[in-house]
């Protein structure tokens, strides 16, 4: 899955500078500003940046191993004057911009390696989560970040908001050798997948894994078998894998809005077509492969 690299992850609060060779994300949209060619995202570090970017203020976000990462506090930033000049004053336009480039989220989830890949996606959750925060919700005044833990805080009333993740279900549905696949409706990924939804309030996770199950297919299920997780920073989301057993009718009624499809594919069937680096993509496989 994505996360599953050699390197540590280490998301502590902390407040340390950065030096030049610590990662500098930059965000414009849903774009990282890096350079990306042959399928492979390389993060700029600050001795990439040009002067008057580095000047900007800079939030520590993690580490990666040793190596610090930090977030450019800034709006939509533009590429145009971000990187140095420094060792790039003979390349023409289209090497520079081969270069460094901003890179939409899209593009990433086919790139490697992972933790460049992880860092890009942790950092727009992050880089999200700030820009919706700057004003406080319940009395408008501007937020600020807490001095003692990754949060904003309203200095006017008290207010204290943290980083967005929401709970979701990743669930495969099996009968035998059988194993239950969707594809999206409206959406741009267009591979297979597994029923998947949002935990809503005051549901235990498995009474969302029933619910979600039973909306989008009709079906009901039993035997319930958690499997793993997933922080999916590209959607805010913490992922629950569980696999369970089909209980009664396999009769499929589906929920159009949310699916343009849903069947039954024995083990020996099922396509290659499904995600690399997610937990619904390393579900899949392992029932196809007998687990």
């Amino acid at each position: 899955m994505l996360q599953d690299f050699n390197i540590r992850y280490d998301n502590a609060f902390r407040r340390p500078a950065p030096n030049k060779d610590s990662l500098a994300l930059l965000y414009h949209g849903d774009a990282v500003f890096a350079q990306a060619a042959n399928g492979c995202l390389n993060l700029p570090v600050f001795a990439d940046l040009s002067p008057d970017v580095r000047a900007l203020p800079w939030r520590y976000g993690f580490s990666l191993g040793e190596q610090t990462v930090f977030l450019a506090d800034g709006d939509e930033l533009s590429g145009e004057h971000a990187a140095s000049d420094d060792g790039r004053r003979d390349m023409n336009a289209a090497d520079r911009e081969a270069a460094l480039r901003f890179v939409s989220s899209k593009e990433l989830r086919s790139m490697g390696p992972k933790e460049a890949v992880f860092a890009a996606a942790v950092g727009e959750s992050l880089h999200r989560w700030y820009g919706a925060t700057r004003f406080c919700g319940r009395c408008g005044k501007p937020m600020r970040d807490s001095d003692t833990e990754r949060a904003r805080v309203c200095p006017a009333c008290a207010l204290t908001v943290y980083p967005k993740i929401c709970p979701a279900v990743i669930v495969a549905v099996t009968d035998g050798d059988r194993l239950l696949l969707t594809k999206y409706r409206g959406r741009a990924f267009k591979r297979y997948a597994l029923v998947a939804g949002f935990h809503e309030i005051g549901e235990t996770i498995e009474d969302t894994v029933r619910r979600e199950v039973f909306e989008e297919t009709g079906l009901r299920v039993k035997n319930l078998r958690y499997y793993k997780s997933q922080p999916w920073v590209f959607t805010d989301s913490l992922l629950l894998g569980f696999f369970c057993e089909l209980d009664g009718s396999d009769k499929i009624t589906l929920q159009e809005n949310e699916l343009s499809e849903a069947g039954w594919y024995h083990r020996t069937e099922i396509p290659d077509d499904y995600s690399s680096i997610s937990l619904t993509g390393e579900m899949i496989g392992s029932f196809r492969a007998g687990g």
